[in-house]
């Protein structure tokens, strides 16, 4: 279980989708990282201590699978979360072979990205939510 509050990275070049995601964990006791592209996704995993990686694949300079391998060259254990709007069986591949935590279909319900969320956490570090059914 991780020492401070849990940090959650969440990287994705729509400002909007950021902060909405923001708003709905910060309140559950998150540190919240906010990235716009896969290069500054990197620089943040690299400079701060995060937790749990939510990476869109379509950004600009580097894309969620991109930057999920190249994280995990460095952070093994740092569970990822890919998000896609346009995902096929080759992606999802893709994405276990780079050892993604999972791959999310978006759009996604706020039921399904917190219980992703919180089934990354307990996995990797047996931390449950007490707010959480």
């Amino acid at each position: 279980m991780p020492a401070t509050d849990p940090a959650l990275l969440i990287s994705d070049d729509d400002l909007n989708f950021r902060e909405t995601l923001e708003c709905v964990f910060a309140p559950r006791g998150f540190r919240i990282f906010l990235a716009g592209d896969g290069e500054e996704a990197l620089h943040i995993v690299r400079t701060q201590e995060v937790h749990l990686a939510l990476l869109d694949m379509h950004m600009p300079k580097l894309t969620g699978l991109e930057t999920l391998r190249l994280v995990k060259q460095f952070k093994a254990m740092l569970p990822c979360i890919l998000m896609s709007a346009h995902w096929d069986d080759s992606l999802i591949e893709e994405a276990q072979l780079a050892h993604a935590f999972l791959v999310l279909p978006k759009t996604f319900t706020l039921r399904q990205i917190t219980a992703a969320v919180w089934q990354a956490m307990e996995r990797t570090y047996h931390w449950h939510d007490d707010s959480q059914p």
